[in-house]
């Protein structure tokens, strides 16, 4: 490990749902090309889970940014957390690139959060690690406002 690196330079904010109270339904964050980090973390937030609520999350896979032949990764899923336990809580999942269906030609990643029963406030970052082609602060998501050393 390089002790001397800023964070920044080994990691980006590649993906987000940005801070929503999210109505029944799904929720995706936009395809981030796994080709450019040797792994992503999906971090989860959620907070005040609707009556009778539900939310679920898993990492899907896509051969383009566009999202087409989408399909969920294998294993990459949280357990359903439900409004009894449920509220302000956070969940990860890794990802790498092993992960995905190579084979198929499948190349991008984002998270999906599926709302169930009732809206939920919440929120998710993608964040990508070790860059493959330079600094990870040079492979930030569009909106990150900055990154401070």
């Amino acid at each position: 490990m390089l002790g001397n690196l800023d964070p920044s330079a080994r990691v980006a904010i590649v993906g987000v749902i940005p801070a929503q109270q999210a109505a029944p339904g799904v929720v995706n964050s936009g395809f981030v090309d796994m080709r450019n980090f040797f792994a992503v973390l999906a971090s989860l937030n959620i907070g005040v889970i609707g009556a009778a609520g539900t939310v679920d999350a898993k990492i899907e896979q896509a051969t383009d940014a566009n999202g087409t032949g989408v399909k969920a990764v294998p294993g990459l899923a949280i357990v359903q957390l439900a409004k009894a336990g449920g509220d302000n809580r956070q969940a990860a999942i890794n990802v790498r690139q092993e992960d995905l269906d190579k084979n198929g030609g499948f190349k991008f990643v984002r998270v999906s959060v599926a709302v169930g029963g009732a809206a939920t406030f919440l929120s998710a970052s993608l964040t990508g690690f070790d860059a493959r082609y330079g600094a990870g602060s040079a492979n930030q998501l569009g909106t990150t406002a900055t990154a401070i050393s």
